[in-house]
């Protein structure tokens, strides 16, 4: 029988944070939203929960800003997805980043709270023109999950998955996840905590079947509209989310009924 919690908190970038799982407007809800709507759904009825989880942040960000934030609020389940912001830097330092990821387990592990991560998607399917960075993001995945290893944090596996090449799973900068991508990570979480009706179901995705050259030509147009803007960003270190607040800091009610969670 699956667990009962009683307080969720979710540390992290953007994936974790939701973007382009909703807008600026109306808000964002991503896959820890949804994920938390399905364990009030089935197993923790009086679960509340609050996300910290800034888009652009860093590991040594989490470490930092974050944990001592999610502390405070004693969770007996976390969730601690960061790194990707760090890979894309001219700065990488993947001894530093492994470290700072590392002491947030330690830290949380160390009150008893159960914690949650995921590996990062295969970048060379998702962004083929990124193929280069594989070898980078391969080494940071089984450094991490190494590290989750040591220290009792369950893994959800993302990379070695050919999800990543489904067109559906990611949003139109093709960076982050789309509402069926946050969807399916939610699923694969509830899938990893054997949550009632669970399946590996979410796993399954499709491959992008198109013409050599509409491939080419969709490549080149998003390379100039996404990926050039974006690196350059985080090249001169002037990505978002350091000094943005976090959209949920303090723990609220889940309401299992609702897309979205919302506070009594």
């Amino acid at each position: 029988m699956a667990e009962q919690y009683h307080r969720f908190v979710a540390l992290g970038d953007s994936q974790t944070e939701g973007l382009n799982d909703g807008d600026e407007i109306n808000g964002f809800g991503g896959w820890a939203d949804r994920f938390a709507t399905e364990l009030a759904r089935t197993t923790s009825p009086d679960l509340e929960y609050a996300n910290l989880a800034l888009r652009g942040c860093r590991a040594q960000h989490v470490l930092d800003v974050q944990l001592p934030a999610a502390l405070a609020l004693q969770p007996d389940l976390a969730a601690v997805c960061v790194g990707m912001n760090d890979l894309l830097r001219h700065d990488y330092d993947l001894d530093a980043v492994v470290d700072a990821v590392e002491q947030t387990f330690i830290a949380l592990r160390a009150t008893g709270c159960r914690v949650l991560t995921t590996s990062f998607p295969d970048v060379a399917l998702m962004l083929p023109v990124m193929g280069w960075l594989r070898p980078r993001e391969e080494l940071l995945n089984a450094r991490l999950v190494e590290a989750a290893g040591r220290h009792g944090v369950d893994v959800l596996d993302l990379f070695s998955l050919d999800l990543s090449a489904d067109p559906a799973m990611w949003s139109h900068d093709r960076i982050h996840g789309s509402p069926v991508g946050h969807e399916r990570i939610a699923a694969g979480m509830a899938e990893l905590m054997g949550l009632p009706g669970s399946n590996h179901g979410w796993a399954v995705g499709e491959a992008p079947s198109r013409s050599p050259l509409r491939v080419v030509a969709r490549e080149a147009t998003w390379l100039a509209t996404f990926l050039v803007p974006f690196l350059y960003r985080q090249l001169r270190g002037k990505g978002p989310g350091t000094t943005a607040a976090a959209k949920r800091p303090e723990l609220v009610r889940v309401l299992a009924a609702d897309d979205r969670v919302s506070s009594d």
